[in-house]
Formats: C-alpha cells, sequence, structure tokens
C-alpha cells in the first residue's frame, strides 16, 4: 500500500473526497434516524425544551469525544503495516505483547470484536436504506407500501457494483457525499438562525444535569445518543483502503462539522414545533426540497452501506492473512492503493443477510432496536486493545494516555448497558449472529492448526529428499508439477503420489507461486528456475497483487531456462486432506463444523488456471 504521507496535496484532496464516498457514509447518515429515537418508540423521551436541549447536548459531545478525540485523533495512529479495524488491533497488540496468557486474551477479544463487527455490517445497510426510502411516506404518504421493494432494488444495485472497487465506487459517491454533507449543514444553518438558543446545548452541564436528575431516562437516552456514533469502528476498518492523513482531513474539514449542524437544527425544529419530533430530518426541508432530498437522502444511505461492506472486506482479508478464514478469493481493484479489494462471497453472503433483515423488520424503527448492541461491543474491545497496546509500548505518553483512555472505556460502557435495554425488541439479532461468526472463526483457527499438526509428522525436508530422492522408486515417463507452499519442505501430494502409483515421473517441478507488492510483474521477471538435483526443479513464479496467477503460462515461461513442459507429459498433482471426526483433541461437532468449512473452501481460494485435463487430487483422511 502506498503511504499517505507521499500524496501531493492533489492526490491527498483526492483520496479526501474518495475516502468521504467509502469512510462516512454510515456516521453520515445518522441524522436521519438518530436524533428521531431518542423521542420516539417505547423508551422515547418527552419533547420538552429541557429535555431537548439535554440531548443535543449528549449528541454533541458523544461524538466529540468518541469519534473525533478517540477514533481520528487516537485509534487511527494503531495502524498495522497501514491495515485498520479491529483485527489489525488485534495483531498489533498479540506483537507488542511479551505475556503469552495477556497475548492469548487480547487476541479473543479482537476475534471476538471481529465477529460483532460482521453483525454490524450486515445490519448498517438494510437500516441505512430503510430510513432514507421511508421519506417517500412523508412527500407522498400513498407510496408508502412501495418502501420495501425500492428499498431491495437499491440494495441489489449496490452489491452488484462492487465488483469494480471501492476506488471507482468512492470517486462515484465522493462528489455526492459532499452535496450531501452540505445540505445538511445547510438545513442546519437554517433552522438554527430561527432558533438560536438552541446553540445553549454546547454546553456539556446541560447533559450532565439531565443525568443526574433523571439517571434512569439518561441511561435509556444513551442507546439512541450511540446511533450517531455507529459509524465510528466502520470509519477505522476503512482506513487501509485510503491511509490515515485523508480521513482525518475528511471528518475535521467537513463531516464533523455538518453533522453537528444539522444535529442542532432539528433539536431547534423540534423547540419551535413539537409535532415535529415524528421526522425531524424531513421536516427541516421546505415542501419544494422535500423530494429532490429524498433523493439525495436514498444515495446517501447508499454510501452509507459502502462504508460497512468495505469494512467487512477489509475484515476477511485481515482473518484470512491471521488464519481465522480459509483462503478466499480476494481481487484487489487498484494499482495504486493495495488496501481496495472486493471479496465476491462475502459480498453475495452480505447481500442475502441483509434482504432477509429487509423483508422480516420492514422499517427502521423496528430495525434501530437491532442497531448498536454490536457495534458498543466492538468499540469497548478497541478502546481495551489500544489501552494493552499503551501500556505495552514505553512512550511518555502513557499515563496520559491511560487516563483518556479510561474515560472513553467508562463512556462506552454505558452506551453497550443502555444498548442491552432492547436485547427482546431485537437486539439479539447482533449478539446470536456475532456469536454464530466467532464460533466459526475460532474452529477454524483451532482445526487449521491440529490439521498442520498433523501434516507436520508426515512431511519430509526438502534438503533430506534432493540428497537422495528414493533411488529404488521406479521412474515412469512425464512430468510432475507439485504446489509447494514451504519451500522447505517436500509438499504432501508428492507422497500421496507415492503411496497410490508406487511411482516417480523421471522430472519433479515443485512450483512456488509468490505474491508481491507491487501490482502487476513482467513477463521478463515473472519465473525463476533452480535445478535442485538432476530431473528436480524448483520454480518460483511471481505475481502481482493485480493479478490472477496462471499456472500453465508461467511454466511456459520457464522454456528460456532450458525446461521446456510438454502438456501431453506433465500432470498437476494436488493434495486434499479429508477431515473426519472422530474421538481427536476437537469436540465432535467442532470437528464436524470444521470439516464443513474444509469442503466450502475447497477450490474458493484458489485463483489458479490449472488445465482440467491435466490435475490429479490426492486426498487423505485425517482425523482431529
Amino acid at each position: 500500500m502506498s503511504d499517505p504521507s507521499s500524496h501531493s496535496r492533489a492526490g491527498l484532496l483526492a483520496l479526501s473526497l474518495a475516502a468521504l464516498g467509502v469512510v462516512y457514509g454510515d456516521i453520515g447518515t445518522s441524522p436521519l434516524y438518530a436524533f428521531k429515537e431518542a423521542f420516539s418508540g417505547p423508551h422515547g423521551i418527552d419533547p420538552s425544551e429541557g429535555n431537548v436541549l439535554a440531548a443535543l447536548s449528549a449528541f454533541f459531545w458523544a461524538v466529540a469525544l468518541i469519534v473525533s478525540v478517540k477514533y481520528v485523533g487516537i485509534v487511527l495512529r494503531f495502524d498495522n503495516e497501514g491495515e485498520g479495524g479491529v483485527l489489525a488491533l488485534t495483531a498489533f497488540a498479540h506483537r507488542v505483547s511479551s505475556n503469552p496468557r495477556w497475548s492469548v486474551l487480547a487476541v479473543a477479544g479482537g476475534i471476538f470484536a471481529a465477529a460483532l463487527f460482521y453483525g454490524d455490517a450486515i445490519i448498517t445497510p438494510a437500516i441505512s436504506v430503510l430510513s432514507a426510502v421511508e421519506g417517500i411516506s412523508v412527500a407522498t404518504p400513498h407510496l408508502e407500501h412501495a418502501v420495501v421493494p425500492i428499498t431491495v432494488g437499491i440494495l441489489v444495485a449496490l452489491f452488484l457494483i462492487q465488483k469494480h472497487g471501492t476506488g471507482h465506487v468512492g470517486r462515484f459517491f465522493g462528489p455526492v457525499t459532499v452535496v450531501w454533507f452540505l445540505t445538511l449543514a445547510v438545513l442546519g444553518v437554517a433552522s438554527i438562525m430561527e432558533t438560536p438558543r438552541v446553540l445553549q446545548a454546547i454546553d456539556p452541564r446541560l447533559a450532565v444535569e439531565f443525568a443526574f436528575e433523571k439517571p434512569k431516562v439518561a441511561f435509556v437516552l444513551l442507546s439512541a445518543v450511540f446511533l450517531a456514533l455507529t459509524g465510528g469502528e466502520a470509519l477505522y476498518a476503512d482506513m487501509g483502503h485510503f491511509g490515515a492523513r485523508p480521513v482525518r482531513l475528511a471528518w475535521y474539514g467537513l463531516v464533523w462539522p455538518s453533522l453537528m449542524l444539522n444535529y442542532f437544527g432539528q433539536g431547534a425544529l423540534v423547540l419551535r414545533e413539537p409535532v415535529a419530533i415524528d421526522n425531524p430530518f424531513y421536516m427541516l426541508a421546505p415542501d419544494w426540497f422535500l423530494l429532490p432530498l429524498v433523493g439525495l437522502a436514498t444515495l446517501a444511505t447508499v454510501i452509507a452501506s459502502q462504508a460497512t461492506i468495505t469494512g467487512a472486506y477489509s475484515m476477511t482479508l485481515q482473518a484470512t492473512r491471521l488464519g481465522y478464514l480459509p483462503r478466499l478469493r480476494i481481487l484487489h481493484t487498484s494499482d495504486t492503493e493495495r488496501g481496495q479489494i472486493y471479496v465476491p462471497s462475502v459480498n453475495w453472503l452480505m447481500l442475502v443477510a441483509v434482504l432477509v433483515l429487509v423483508f422480516q423488520f420492514r422499517s427502521s424503527g423496528a430495525l434501530a432496536a437491532a442497531y448498536g448492541i454490536a457495534v458498543s461491543g466492538t468499540m469497548i474491545i478497541t478502546t481495551l486493545l489500544t489501552a494493552f497496546i499503551v501500556w505495552m509500548s514505553p512512550t511518555r505518553s502513557r499515563v496520559g494516555l491511560l487516563a483518556v483512555l479510561l474515560l472513553f472505556g467508562l463512556l462506552e460502557l454505558m452506551f453497550f448497558g443502555s444498548n442491552l435495554t432492547k436485547i427482546a425488541e431485537g437486539g439479539w439479532l447482533p449478539m446470536v449472529l456475532g456469536g454464530t461468526i466467532f464460533l466459526m472463526l475460532t474452529t477454524w483457527k483451532q482445526g487449521s492448526l491440529l490439521l498442520a499438526r498433523k501434516r507436520c509428522q508426515i512431511d519430509v525436508p526438502m534438503a533430506g529428499f534432493i540428497k537422495g530422492p528414493l533411488p529404488d522408486v521406479p521412474r515412469v515417463a512425464g512430468t510432475a508439477v507439485y504446489l509447494l507452499s514451504d519451500s522447505d519442505l517436500v509438499p504432501s501430494a508428492l507422497f500421496h503420489n507415492l503411496k497410490h502409483y508406487k511411482v516417480l515421473h523421471e522430472r519433479i517441478v515443485f512450483l512456488h507461486v509468490a505474491n508481491q507488492d507491487v501490482p502487476r510483474i513482467d513477463d521478463e521477471e515473472r519465473v525463476e528456475v533452480t535445478q535442485l538435483a538432476p530431473s528436480i526443479f524448483s520454480v518460483e513464479a511471481k505475481y502481482g497483487f493485480r493479478e490472477e496467477p496462471d499456472v500453465p503460462a508461467a511454466l511456459a515461461l520457464a522454456a528460456r531456462y532450458d525446461l521446456e513442459l510438454e502438456p501431453m507429459t506433465t500432470t498437476f498433482f494436488v493434495a486434499r486432506s479429508n477431515v473426519v471426526d472422530g474421538p481427536g483433541e476437537l469436540p465432535r461437532w467442532r470437528c464436524a463444523l470444521f470439516a464443513w468449512m474444509v469442503r466450502q473452501s475447497e477450490g474458493a481460494g484458489s485463483s489458479f488456471h490449472l488445465p482440467a485435463n491435466q490435475v490429479v487430487e490426492l486426498g487423505t483422511q485425517v482425523m482431529l
């Protein structure tokens, strides 16, 4: 990934514009529903002047502390080789830890937070687009029945365009998002000018006094306030797509001021007309602008969905690298930013899950109850991991940072407790989703480690094989190509071949595909051939992150090194491990789950182009 500091000023502004269209969509659409939820539903408070000002004060300072200071000011500094998100933070914490026990706890917490993030990433597109399309019922009530079908159509279109890459999507969405945030600011300023006393809410004492006078009501209010923060974690997870500097510039320069102006504008409107609390966002607009605003809000909520979709892609890539998910087909969509990726399997699974939520809940109000629990849990774990890294890294500012993080942790615990009051109304959903994903992530990790341990029992060092490659074994005509993942070990496929056929080929080629940190590799530099022993060769084929390995084409290039492979006499051998459950180290049900995941992932992670008529698959049973 390119270093953000190397970008020119024009490049920085371009990346900031693209970041607006990807990173800030989620938090940028919270004015559609967050302020309204504080005064509606079974837990809503009375929209009196004192309550409105206290709620606005809570909104202002929550966003200032949690997003502006914690995420944008502090957490963005803790990236893992340019990548953000709770899994990147987990890898960072594991790297700096000097205590194995603490390291295990940090990793477990990080994996659980990642699982919760996936739960939130499924809910965000559904609630965001529903909340915007519901504006149609405000402008034209007789079209209320069309809200769900229109929402479904928009979501399907959004997931269909993901294959074009976040850079292209961001360049399209970026200008739209600028218009959206400017619209938020203009609507807010116009309302504030009519009722300037609303600016009293900047005083934090209003929120504090409200909390002391009405602690139970204030505690419930926090769940609505938290809806204004729900894009904070996606902001950090998406950092790898653009870098920290563009993300900061966009937040402080446009996003934060626009959000606050709009929230205060909604509050000013409710102070003038308490009945406007039914939908204060849309009622800010003059009648002539209502339908255009619905269209703009719909585009903005599509962008909100984009933020969590790209965050889910980044999280999946990191989980795969850390060994918590099988290798998936991951496509890089940019020649300059390696963090811009597309994961087809995640894309389609998310689409199905989002559509199920839309058909099940059918309104943003119903989904609001399910929203927030997962994100608040993830935020707490992010704070703990950041504090752990600070504690393990001796710096002059360590004590001050830990004190600030302690304050954030206490605030987030209160938000989490408030969100727990919505468990029965739908809050159980992200918890169940998160728990299920956590189980799958940890099962894959543990099963993979056990499988690797079993394989090590039969692995043979390459150096020993080269010295005396089984002289008594009969040889047959032709060339055998074995894909190699570890150049120090003989691939298990060779021994499976020997076990089944009792022979070796007269020429053996070990092929290693190496991924490079550049977009593309010239054919002149593609292949390196080394003769390890008579009739035994090692071939390293290099590919850039934008390329899909084409093995036959790479081997054809080996002819310039006097290694010519005839298609009619060349066979590719691939080993498959058939996991069976039994009285092993894993419980039977987890072994069965791991075996199912292995079957589902076979072929999904391989982008190698192999000729089907030249491939022989060799399987062996492994009991965990």
